[in-house]
């Protein structure tokens, strides 16, 4: 066991931000209590999130166990620090990471850990591991700053992965998220994802208690998720391929067939929130939508069963519960096209959330409808 392990948690933290921002990151900082500002060091050398997370590592301080980084552009409650180090606490040796993006495998992830009753999710290690709120131990931090100055890439979520995934153990993701991200403009060039948003955004007093309690859940053995309105299928959880499958060539590796999927949708499937959602965004869009929730309620069930004797404790709260309703609240928008969320209207965003809980609760009894569990 490392000396970070061993030692009561003491964090250290920086803002990363640019010379444009930095009245941004000042305010930020001050209103979480941060010391240190990590500016990027040649902004005029091109983008390159990379370089300035070098600066931001490189600040931990000599008594710190571990070491937070926060982007500029992030909401976060102003003990966000404390949260931190009771998860470095709990977690003493893992990266920790407390913002997931909506529209990634990640985010699809956290949304099938909070469905199951779990607080805490490995990281897909095919994908990029989110840094807007990343708290590493000071040791691993070094390596890791050593490793990113031998990289040609400028974007330090890409790299933190790299980093990780040799070792097996990707970053553990928070799936309650207390931080969100707070514009869809970006210094790095990822304004043309269009709004990106928290995957599971909760406030303070929903998360702790999960944070410090809730179950982990390491790896589910498929992922249901959507990009730019198709649905997906991931069945490998190495280091080889980061391919994107759809989920109908993919779906026998499930043990479920696309027939038992059209029967549920011709039987189940809202009329008229089925025309409302199409009229809205499509006839393709509402089809996908719909058969990717149900997988996601069926592997959701299934994961909760492996949770075992730790999931009664972590779902039976109301905590968890408001988890799952903000889980599910960004699933059809993240599911959508970058450039079609911007004019979602608050009631399509909620026709969306109704029309996949609909879907989310078929899919939950669809493993026993097929007489299969696991």
């Amino acid at each position: 066991m490392s000396a970070a392990s061993a030692a009561t948690p003491r964090v250290s933290a920086s803002v990363m931000t640019h010379p444009v921002r930095r009245a941004q990151a000042e305010e930020l900082a001050a209103r979480l209590g941060v010391g240190n500002l990590a500016v990027d060091p040649d902004p005029d050398a091109g983008p390159s999130a990379l370089r300035t997370a070098l600066v931001a590592w490189g600040q931990a301080e000599a008594t710190a166990t571990h070491h937070l980084m926060v982007q500029d552009d992030v909401a976060a409650p102003a003990d966000l620090i404390d949260l931190v180090t009771r998860a470095a606490a709990r977690f003493p040796e893992d990266a920790l990471v407390f913002y997931t993006n909506w529209h990634a495998r990640n985010g699809a992830l956290s949304r099938l850990a909070a469905l199951a009753g779990a607080a805490w999710v490995r990281g897909v290690p095919q994908e990029f591991t989110p840094t807007l709120a990343v708290c590493l131990p000071v040791e691993m931090a070094a390596r890791y700053r050593e490793f990113g100055r031998r990289s040609t890439d400028r974007h330090d979520d890409e790299v933190l992965s790299a980093f990780l995934r040799p070792g097996g153990r990707m970053a553990l993701l928070a799936v309650p998220n207390v931080t969100e991200h707070t514009g869809t403009s970006s210094i790095n060039g990822h304004a043309s994802q269009g709004v990106r948003k928290a995957a599971c955004p909760v406030d303070e007093a929903t998360a702790r208690p999960l944070l410090a309690h809730g179950p982990v859940l390491e790896r589910p053995d498929w992922l249901p998720y959507m990009r730019n309105g198709e649905g997906y299928l991931q069945l490998s959880w190495g280091t080889e391929s980061s391919a994107h499958i759809p989920w109908r060539e993919a779906l026998p590796h499930t043990g479920m067939s696309e027939e038992a999927l059209r029967g549920l949708e011709a039987s189940h499937r809202p009329a008229e929130a089925v025309r409302a959602v199409a009229d809205a965004f499509g006839d393709r869009y509402a089809e996908e939508l719909w058969l990717h929730a149900v997988l996601l309620g069926a592997q959701a069930e299934a994961v909760a069963g492996r949770l075992g004797a730790d999931r009664p404790r972590a779902s039976a709260g109301p905590e968890q519960e408001r988890l799952r309703v903000r889980a599910v609240s960004t699933l059809g928008l993240a599911s959508l096209p970058a450039e079609q969320r911007p004019g979602v209207t608050p009631g399509q965003a909620a026709l969306l959330t109704e029309y996949a809980w609909s879907a989310i609760s078929c899919g939950s009894s669809l493993l026993s409808e097929l007489g299969r569990r696991g």
